[in-house]
């Protein structure tokens, strides 16, 4: 998907990201999401810009390393033009000062790449929830209600037959292994079958917290090798 495609329904969403390949990829999560669809893709601030003054946008999925300027300078100059539209920032950068100025922009969330369909997919939620909330609150804790829904995100629930503690031990040896594990490797070190290292490897490959790679030896199948993605960070519980 690149370039603004107008049309479709529920909340509307811009993503703004300088990498074309990232891009697309995000702007598909954002259609997997009930209740979402992307109307386009752009590449710098200034196709963003133009994409916001024609067509209707809720959300920016907004990149901070733009080829034209710095996503949070851009979202500053939309809350001085008084712009409804609301941010979350997807982005490598974890300087912290970055996040606190972040917040105090109004941006919604914060999401750190790389990430899996997942992680997008529980934050958009969160997001649709945080919106649909309306009416007078009858007090704090109909307040602290609504801004838990952008602050306090669910665990994601595993897939059948894979259990947390045990997914947690499998990552922190997957972690350690500076060489990576193969399925054998990691069965042996945590003391489970083969075939039930491999389900738990696997589901840190499709949550964005592994790659594999095959691996030929001298004979047969290649074997698959799993490493840990040096940016993966938080609980592996909880993707």
């Amino acid at each position: 998907m690149s370039g603004p495609a107008v049309g479709g329904t529920g909340v509307r969403v811009l993503v703004v990201e300088d990498d074309q390949v990232a891009a697309d990829a995000h702007a598909l999560y954002v259609d997997r999401v009930p209740g979402f669809t992307a109307v386009g893709a752009v590449h710098s601030l200034a196709e963003a810009t133009r994409v916001l003054e024609r067509t209707r946008v809720d959300l920016l999925l907004l990149d901070l390393g733009l080829p034209d300027g710095h996503g949070l300078r851009f979202a500053r100059g939309l809350r001085a033009a008084g712009h409804p539209v609301d941010v979350i920032v997807v982005t490598s950068a974890r300087d912290l000062a970055v996040v606190r100025e972040s917040v105090s922009l109004g941006v919604v969330q914060y999401v750190l790449k790389p990430f899996a369909f997942p992680t997008l997919r529980e934050r958009l939620l969160r997001y649709a929830e945080f919106r649909q909330a309306a009416g007078e609150a009858a007090g704090q804790d109909d307040v602290d209600r609504a801004m838990a829904a952008l602050r306090a995100p669910r665990p994601a629930e595993l897939p059948k037959g894979l259990s947390a503690p045990t997914l947690d031990r499998v990552a922190a040896l997957l972690r350690a292994a500076t060489e990576g594990l193969t399925a054998a490797g990691a069965a042996e070190a945590a003391g489970i079958s083969r075939i039930t290292a491999r389900r738990y490897l696997e589901h840190l490959v499709d949550t964005g917290r592994a790659d594999r790679t095959p691996r030929y030896g001298q004979v047969g199948r290649p074997e698959l090798h799993y490493r840990w993605l040096a940016a993966a960070t938080g609980s592996v519980s909880n993707v």
